[in-house]
């Protein structure tokens, strides 16, 4: 008799797709008010906005970089939208300043990246530090910003629901569908997939590789301004002290953990969407069991450290993809 399971094929997206399931299960049924409609509306919008950022990871990811500097752009950009429209400028004006502001960001990381040649690892860190820095000493007046009555009209894509779904998953599921789009439709995201896979081979192959790469980092920063629109529109406020936060790593784990390799070329959404799926819900019944904050850190470090050695074994690196610095 045939095997039924003999062709199934276990990759580490399917296998953490598996593990999401099991554990929503055993939540679900041993864990009181887990599985109540109010806190699965919690735990999407939670989600949500992890996801998003996420995805900009993932870009970055792909294309064998990566980026520190989201949670500083996320917290910045969105609060320059909110402080511009509480100063009187009408919302698309207000808009499209956190736009450039965070187009400029992105910019500035990929061309340290891509011409000055410096570690993303590094040039990314930097950058976050300093933006977060412009922001609280520069920029505002108050380290939480709040959301300005001006900016209503586009409240609702952190708030509401549409046919019982929270608009903030409407914004994620849209975000994937773009970032998949433009990964496997689009010449461009071809191009980050080859750079990302040998970046010799796809500069001696005529990619303009240098412009790829600044486009990375222009798209995660762009990404990242729409899940700080997100968050400060559910919140009604934009704290700019998140930077100070490990959200950054909570990030890196939903993209390690789904499937996405540091050594660059392979992954997309899905691997994305479950991985956010399994952190949103591990962390969701955590606060459920009134686990405390530090040990929430430990385990979200070990599993981190898992989700690596896991990377390591599934992708390893090659004599292309060893190189010192290529992150």
């Amino acid at each position: 008799m045939q095997n039924p399971f003999r062709n199934l094929k276990l990759d580490q997206q399917t296998i953490v797709a598996i593990i999401f399931v099991a554990i929503f299960t055993v939540f679900s049924i041993g864990l009181s008010g887990f599985f109540s409609v109010g806190n699965l509306l919690t735990l999407v919008r939670s989600v949500s906005v992890l996801g998003i950022l996420s995805l900009g990871m993932a870009i970055v990811v792909i294309g064998r970089g990566i980026d520190l500097s989201m949670i500083a752009t996320l917290a910045v950009a969105s609060a320059v939208v909110l402080m511009l429209a509480g100063d009187g400028y009408r919302p698309e004006l207000a808009v499209l300043a956190g736009l450039i502001f965070a187009i400029a960001i992105g910019m500035t990381n990929g061309f340290l990246v891509a011409y000055a040649e410096i570690p993303a690892l590094f040039t990314t860190l930097a950058v976050g530090i300093g933006v977060a820095g412009l922001g609280q000493s520069g920029l505002f007046e108050y380290e939480i910003v709040a959301w300005p009555p001006e900016l209503n009209v586009i409240a609702w894509i952190g708030r509401g629901t549409l046919f019982g779904f929270p608009y903030s998953i409407m914004a994620f599921i849209v975000t994937c569908l773009a970032v998949h789009l433009f990964l496997r439709k689009t010449r461009l995201g071809l191009f980050v997939y080859a750079l990302g896979d040998n970046l010799d081979a796809a500069r001696n192959s005529g990619i303009p590789t240098r412009p790829i790469i600044m486009l990375q980092y222009v798209l995660a920063a762009v990404i990242a301004l729409i899940a700080g629109l997100v968050l400060s529109a559910s919140s009604s406020s934009m704290d700019t002290r998140i930077f100070n936060l490990t959200w950054i790593y909570d990030v890196i784990l939903v993209v390690v953990l789904g499937g996405i390799g540091l050594s660059g070329g392979r992954g997309g959404v899905m691997n994305v969407v479950v991985g956010t799926l399994l952190i949103g819900t591990i962390v969701n019944g955590m606060t459920i069991m009134n686990v405390s904050f530090e040990a929430q850190k430990l385990i979200k470090g070990l599993v981190l450290l898992a989700a690596l050695l896991s990377d390591s074994i599934l992708n390893p690196r090659n004599e292309e993809t060893a190189k010192q610095g290529d992150i």
